[in-house]
């Protein structure tokens, strides 16, 4: 610091930085406890494969009973947290957030059986559509695409319960780590596998349907966003039918848009209009012209 700066002029600038705060919300959603509570949540999903606990169940009924009642408390306070922030810029959330984010909490506990019926699907379909793929075991611990599909999963279902904030946390936790891109409103069916994955973006609206296989590159996106806020709640992104197959850096794109089922989409395709099922779309290779050196 400049050593002619004096008290007063210090005390001035600590005063007009203060002020400019005066549009944070008083209660913000802790990131770090958010990651926290996903790995509790994906630890609960596939038990014995993020923890040396034991896989005995008599042992697993205590650990899943205590893991459950501290995830229990965890979500609430962030649940919490979040309708309060909620409420200080959109007054949607009730008086009594406390009361309503343990109601939240609870519905979201009672999911997770669900989430790992599907969760076992996606991994069945990873294991039956990559050759690489040595097990199941492999898949869980290893795969980007699992790990980006258990975590939009898990956020979806909060995203659904109407908890602001904390699943797009989520999910953009996810794409740091992974590439893939997977906005928690999305709705996606059961057996979805995504190859590689590194580059998918998958927008707010999509709406995916099962046995569904995406490669690396793809985006599901808008047409456009020019209109801001104002395209809100609308249908922008496209809906892909049962047993799709869409190949790498490809973009389909729009609200109106669908891919009839079985359809197959090839590498490097530009879509912007529907595809009838059954279909097969292929961009003609260029020419290619070899010289010997």
């Amino acid at each position: 610091m400049p050593q002619d700066t004096s008290h007063e002029n210090l005390e001035s600038l600590v005063l007009a930085v203060v002020n400019s705060y005066s549009e944070q919300p008083s209660f913000l959603p802790n990131k770090e406890e958010i990651i926290d509570i996903l790995e509790m949540v994906r630890k609960l999903l596939f038990p014995g494969y993020f923890k040396n606990e034991s896989t005995e169940l008599t042992d697993l009924y205590f650990y899943v009973g205590s893991m459950m009642m501290e995830l229990g408390d965890k979500l609430q306070k962030q649940v919490c947290r979040a309708l309060l922030h909620d409420t200080t810029l959109k007054g949607t959330c009730g008086a009594d957030a406390e009361s309503l984010s343990a109601q939240i909490a609870y519905a979201f506990l009672t999911k997770i059986p669900k989430l790992r019926e599907i969760l076992l699907t996606d991994v069945d379909a990873t294991l039956d559509g990559d050759p690489a793929a040595r097990n199941k075991h492999e898949i869980i611990f290893a795969y980007p695409g699992i790990f980006a599909i258990s975590v939009y999963r898990i956020a979806h279902e909060l995203h659904v319960l109407g908890v602001p904030l904390i699943p797009r946390i989520m999910t953009e936790h996810a794409h740091s780590i992974t590439g893939i891109d997977i906005h928690p409103g999305a709705a996606i069916g059961h057996h979805f596998f995504i190859d590689h994955g590194t580059g998918i973006v998958v927008g707010e609206t999509t709406e995916i349907g099962n046995y569904v296989k995406i490669y690396q590159g793809v985006t599901l996106g808008a047409l456009s966003t020019r209109g801001g806020q104002s395209l809100q709640g609308k249908k922008r992104h496209p809906t892909l039918e049962d047993e799709v197959t869409v190949y790498s850096s490809t973009s389909i794109l729009g609200g109106e848009t669908v891919i009839g089922r079985g359809a197959v989409i090839g590498a490097n395709a530009f879509i912007t209009r529907s595809v009838p099922p059954g279909t097969r779309v292929s961009i003609k290779t260029p020419d290619m012209d070899f010289k010997t050196l």
